[in-house]
């Protein structure tokens, strides 16, 4: 009997010190939208899982088709600046103009679109290309930047508006070289020496203004252990950076990364999102048949590179130098099309945008190296790079302590006619709080982006913001995307 007694006195002693969870101790949330695209909020998955979720094809929205573009066009970035999107390109054309080597005729393209999903080219008259300017392009000759322009909008309070944009370009031998430009066209350097130094640079190099860190982020190129890496260095005023630190990916497979494309995902800027270019060096899956009927040009597809595959994947990051691969799998595969199991096809375009009410858009290179190059959009659900499912026969995810503000809770979700979403919220050990219990909810049953959850007393959850909670969520057939506490 007092053994029996000990025992149940040291669960209680236990339940009780994990009920005092304080609110320093909590995660704090607030109001910001959270999404699973890692396991920050997560404590225990019962009969549910985290899955990927994969964009779909939405068609063509460039082709890479003009003479001072070319078959070997790249480092695409995409910037959603108000009702009009901006697209950002290297032009490499097959024919050179002169007589240098028709693949170092490098310039930067610029395309606009006010949907998202057809882009066009101004003739803007700014650049001389084989004794033409009528033309998109917006930057020639200006050393090695062009090889891998990569402009941004930069949102940090207070700057000049002649900065609006700015953007980074360069190469090993010449470090990162810094641009500005008030309407995103018309760019001049910041200065002739570099801002970053020390990286190899040799694909796009992204830049952002953090509000999560309150300060320019930029993630670059360099090579680590013999695999394409990714570091990092933060910056106040955008021209005196920190030292570089290698990012860090947990206890997983060491795999090329050959572009990052990370940027602050725009409805959750604390999140950071990447869809990054995985290369397979070495790893051919196109037959000899297959090749012969693909008719490559090898001048174009140089280096003995033209066999090699590559892919897509999901990065996330919370700040600081570490990325969460939450998934090793394809974010976007090669697919069916032959011509798409070449080398450096299927790269991401920097930039998830919204592009519908209920929709966004990721742009990927496909048929790299041939005539047929072209920029493909792809869709996602809004908030679902990732969903926590539940099959039909149900399950549970139990958030960790955190504190929120608000005054309710919404879901964006999807469930079948049969299945639905419940909500219970506890205390930090665990105990359901009356009035907010599972079987007091009324249960979502429904596909929405913004669905206000209720209990039997009605949505109104102020009584709880600041208090250290755990959320308890019941899925049957039914995905959650992403959760967030409103006013």
């Amino acid at each position: 009997m007092r053994r029996t007694r000990s025992f149940l006195t040291v669960l209680i002693l236990i339940t009780s010190a994990a009920s005092l969870v304080t609110a320093d101790e909590a995660i704090s949330v607030g109001s910001r939208r959270e999404l699973f695209v890692d396991r920050f909020l997560i404590d225990k998955l019962d009969g549910v899982s985290l899955q990927l979720q994969h964009p779909q094809s939405a068609g063509v929205s460039l082709k890479f088709d003009q003479p001072w573009e070319g078959q070997v066009s790249g480092y695409v970035t995409v910037i959603h600046d108000g009702d009009l999107y901006r697209l950002y390109y290297r032009g490499r054309p097959l024919t050179g103009f002169g007589d240098t080597d028709p693949r170092a005729q490098e310039d930067t393209c610029y395309a606009e679109s006010r949907d998202g999903i057809t882009f066009t080219r101004p003739k803007l008259g700014l650049v001389s290309l084989g004794g033409n300017k009528n033309n998109n392009a917006i930057l020639a000759d200006v050393g090695h930047a062009t090889h891998n322009f990569a402009p941004f909008l930069d949102s940090r309070p207070g700057i000049p508006k002649s900065e609006r944009f700015k953007g980074v370009g360069g190469s090993s031998e010449s470090g990162l070289i810094a641009f500005v430009s008030e309407d995103g066209i018309h760019f001049h350097k910041l200065q002739d020496k570099p801002i970053i130094t020390g990286g190899a640079f040799d694909s796009q190099n992204n830049v952002f203004w953090s509000e999560h860190e309150q300060c320019y982020v930029c993630f670059f190129r360099t090579f680590k252990n013999g695999v394409r890496w990714i570091t990092r260095t933060t910056s106040t005023d955008f021209l005196n950076w920190t030292p570089a630190i290698d990012m860090t990916f947990g206890d997983v497979p060491h795999e090329h990364l050959y572009t990052n494309q990370t940027e602050a995902y725009f409805r959750a800027p604390h999140i950071y999102i990447g869809t990054a270019a995985r290369f397979w060096p070495g790893r051919r899956s196109l037959t000899d048949k297959q090749v012969a009927a693909l008719n490559l040009d090898d001048k174009v597809n140089y280096d003995g590179l033209k066999l090699e595959s590559s892919d897509a994947v999901l990065l996330s990051s919370r700040g600081g130098n570490r990325y969460d691969r939450t998934f090793l799998e394809s974010l976007v595969r090669p697919g069916t099309d032959l011509r798409n199991w070449t080398a450096r096809s299927n790269y991401p375009a920097r930039g998830v945008v919204p592009t519908g009410p209920a929709e966004m858009s990721m742009y990927v290179q496909r048929n790299y190296g041939q005539q047929t190059h072209y920029l493909e959009r792809m869709t996602f659900r809004t908030d679902g790079f990732v969903a926590v499912h539940g099959d039909y026969r149900g399950g549970e995810l139990i958030t960790k302590p955190f504190t929120f503000a608000g005054n309710e809770l919404r879901l964006n979700l999807s469930s079948s006619a049969a299945g639905g979403v419940s909500v219970e919220i506890q205390d930090a050990g665990g105990k359901p709080i009356p009035g907010f219990t599972l079987g007091e909810c009324i249960e979502l049953n429904t596909d929405d982006l913004s669905r206000v959850v209720s209990w039997k007393s009605g949505s109104n959850v102020s009584s709880l913001s600041g208090k250290p909670v755990r959320l308890r969520f019941r899925l049957k057939d039914a995905d959650l995307f992403a959760l967030q506490f409103f006013p």
